[in-house]
């Protein structure tokens, strides 16, 4: 019995395409955190639902899986979490198992799985709707008798069904229903006697008797990982056992599987009528004979993809000059309440607003590419590109798994080198990890806007500054395919695991879950870049302002004394130049001097390695110190279009020209991501391959600059 006071933990599990992170959302609305589980770095989704009677819950969002017999991380963590040991999570006190009304059978194998863990259950029947609609007959009264744990029909989309699921949950903690779970014939009992007399008894092992299942059944157990018992005691024990299975007939390989199956099949007579369900798949069977063909499937792919780029930077723009303006109009205010006390007024101004504010200039466009990237994953186009991307894969020794990894990594590689889990080839793996920085991630878009808005638009048009948006976004791709085959070669040649995923329904998006999931993702990457932004923003607005001796100023004004203005500017870029970044900046500056970069771009490139977005406060503090920004050029794009070269062959020539945004446009379409994703590259590998990716795509992107700049000022 729980007390009313306790927070009480539910679990919500299912297969995935079952509605249950939309579930889940609905549930708990805005209320939700977002972490990774102790000691991983699966992403840990949890949020606070209060119950009909009060009673406050942590509601935990698992991994999707389709079994327990769990071969990725995610799907271990899955286990852990419902058997209670993951670390510092006890178990739930109820688990929530979303069910797919169409795959009925399929996904209650999970249920059964689950229920031998010992956890009272609720099933929530989600997709009612759609079984409405193609006249499926389910009698949820007697599928609940036969299961013996209450089933509640539920629309999570539309939030249909979730009053009744709480009345459920609230009956079900105090009642513990428990799902029946399957008998097994005589020689599994025994098998499962046995490893429980050797492991809990004689060993003092805390294993439930769906964990004596996996040990049994599986044969790379993730349960074997949680044994105080050494590996050297344990395996003859586990061998002498399946032996004991195969003896009487049964493989323990495929031995669950069939009797459970076997055990739900009767549960489901007169559970389930599909009259009309074969008309609806021929019409979703016509549909992927389209979008899947091999040549009209890809042109659709690469259409889709033009259409959401042009979308990105033409639907923001209104959006965009709003916030320039907004900056704007902040730091003039604030930098006016600053006016006696300069260095605070320039660290304010020019650090944070300067900072910042120009990274925020370009959210709505980051906004636009998360909400079609949501609409693409809810009608279910997604799964259907990644089967399509298959076969262009397969040559480089990846398959269609890797496809989601690398599209995630254009939000960001992190989430994207984690979800590379869930590839059971581990060389095809690893590739994916070593290729995911190349893709180019949420924070370059900002980078590319800056330079396509400068120097693209105004000569060309914004249709062909859309097309450059979209190109830059597939530099890395390409530059991806013949480093992944190499890749493969060097890692050996091996035949590539056969891919094989569930395509799901097509899915009218729904406004409200659209919208939701693009605050969240838009969200998330405010906070984590604005966060690095802002810290960044003051090192650099500090390394950008000092040392300032006197004696610059001093001389400076002795020369320009007719001209007060001009003198305040040749001072502003004195002290720059002399400045800690800036003495950097040039010392390295020849190094990129064959791509066409000043010392200013340098320092640019040079501070965003930890960041790759922090490359736009950076020059937006360069050009404010330096008094850059005057009237003729309020913002950003046209203080990079107006500045000059100071000296050397060039002097006095325009430092920017397309040329050189081109280069620089490359070298961030190809290099590093951030120092965050090394750090994820080494956890998941080692540091030798992370160290090694880092300086190898570097080198890669300081080549392909060279090239760029080289090749344009020759055609220009």
């Amino acid at each position: 019995m729980q007390s009313s006071e306790q927070v009480l933990r539910v679990a919500l599990i299912g297969n995935p395409n079952t509605g249950k992170t939309s579930l889940f959302n609905m549930l708990t609305g805005l209320n939700q955190q977002v972490g990774n589980y102790p000691g991983v770095t699966v992403e840990k989704k949890t949020g606070r639902w209060a119950l009909i009677d009060g009673r406050e819950t942590e509601l935990i969002d698992l991994p999707g899986t389709y079994s327990l017999a769990a071969a990725s991380l995610d799907e271990r963590i899955a286990v852990d979490v419902l058997s209670g040991h993951a670390p510092g999570l006890p178990s739930p006190d109820l688990v929530i198992v979303v069910v797919d009304v169409e795959n009925l059978r399929r996904n209650l194998y999970l249920a059964s799985q689950a229920s031998e863990l010992g956890v009272p259950m609720v099933i929530a029947l989600n997709c009612w709707d759609v079984a409405e609609k193609k006249g499926l007959q389910i009698d949820c009264k007697l599928l609940e008798q036969r299961l013996g744990v209450p089933v509640v029909p539920t629309v999570a989309k539309h939030g249909k069904g979730t009053t009744e699921l709480d009345q459920a949950v609230t009956r079900a903690i105090e009642t513990r229903p428990m799902l029946v779970c399957p008998k097994w014939p005589e020689p599994i009992e025994q098998a499962l006697a046995e490893l429980r007399h050797e492991f809990v008894e004689q060993r003092g092992e805390t294993l439930r008797n769906g964990e004596l299942q996996r040990l049994l059944f599986d044969r790379e157990s993730a349960v074997c990982e949680r044994l105080q018992t050494a590996p050297a005691d344990y395996e003859p024990i586990l061998q002498n056992t399946r032996e004991q299975l195969y003896k009487a007939g049964y493989q323990p390989d495929a031995a669950e599987s069939v009797l459970r199956f076997r055990f739900l099949n009767p549960l489901l007579n007169d559970i389930l009528e599909r009259q009309a369900l074969a008309v609806r798949r021929s019409k979703s069977e016509s549909i992927d004979q389209l979008l899947l063909h091999k040549v009209w499937g890809l042109l659709i792919f690469v259409g889709m993809m033009y259409v959401v780029f042009q979308s990105v930077y033409s639907w923001a723009g209104p959006a965009m000059g709003g916030i320039e303006t907004l900056v704007e109009w902040v730091g003039n205010q604030i930098g006016g309440l600053l006016v006696g006390m300069p260095m605070i007024q320039s660290l304010v101004v020019d650090g944070i607003i300067g900072g910042v504010g120009a990274f925020l200039v370009f959210l709505p466009q980051i906004l636009v590419l998360f909400l079609f990237i949501s609409l693409l994953e809810e009608t279910g186009y997604m799964a259907r590109a990644a089967f399509l991307m298959d076969k262009l894969f397969q040559w480089c020794g990846l398959n269609g798994k890797s496809f989601v990894p690398l599209l995630s990594s254009y939000a960001c590689a992190i989430p994207g080198i984690m979800a590379t889990r869930t590839i059971p080839d581990k060389k095809a793996r690893m590739i994916t990890i070593l290729i995911a920085p190349l893709m180019s991630c949420s924070a370059r878009l900002p980078v590319y806007l800056l330079l396509i808005g400068a120097f693209v638009e105004p000569r060309y048009g914004p249709a062909v500054a859309g097309a450059a948006l979209f190109a830059m976004h597939f530099v890395g791709a390409i530059a991806a395919a013949p480093l992944a085959w190499l890749l493969h070669r060097a890692l050996g040649n091996s035949a590539a695991r056969p891919f094989v995923m569930e395509l799901p329904p097509y899915r009218i998006p729904q406004f409200r879950q659209t919208l939701f999931r693009m605050y969240e993702s838009g969200r998330e990457f405010v906070v984590q870049a604005g966060t690095v932004i802002f810290a960044m923003s003051i090192v650099i607005w500090a390394l950008l302002y000092f040392p300032r001796p006197e004696s610059i100023e001093q001389a400076i004004l002795a020369e320009q004394q007719g001209d007060p203005a001009a003198a305040v500017r040749a001072v502003d870029a004195a002290y720059l130049e002399q400045s800690y970044m800036g003495r950097f900046g040039q010392f390295m500056q020849p190094v990129f001097a064959p791509a066409g970069y000043d010392w200013k771009i340098t320092v640019g490139v040079l501070a965003s390695f930890p960041a790759r977005e922090v490359i736009i406060s950076t020059l937006g503090i360069t050009y404010a110190l330096g008094g850059e920004v005057d009237d003729a050029s309020k913002d950003l794009r046209g203080a990079l279009a107006n500045t000059r070269w100071e000296s050397g062959p060039r002097s006095g020539q325009l430092v920017f020209n397309l040329p050189v945004a081109l280069s620089v446009m490359v070298f961030f379409a190809l290099c590093m991501q951030c120092g965050a994703t090394v750090a994820i590259i080494a956890q998941e590998l080692d540091w030798r391959w992370a160290i090694g990716s880092f300086f190898t795509i570097t080198l890669l992107a300081w080549v392909a600059a060279v090239m760029v700049y080289q090749i344009g000022i020759r055609l220009a």
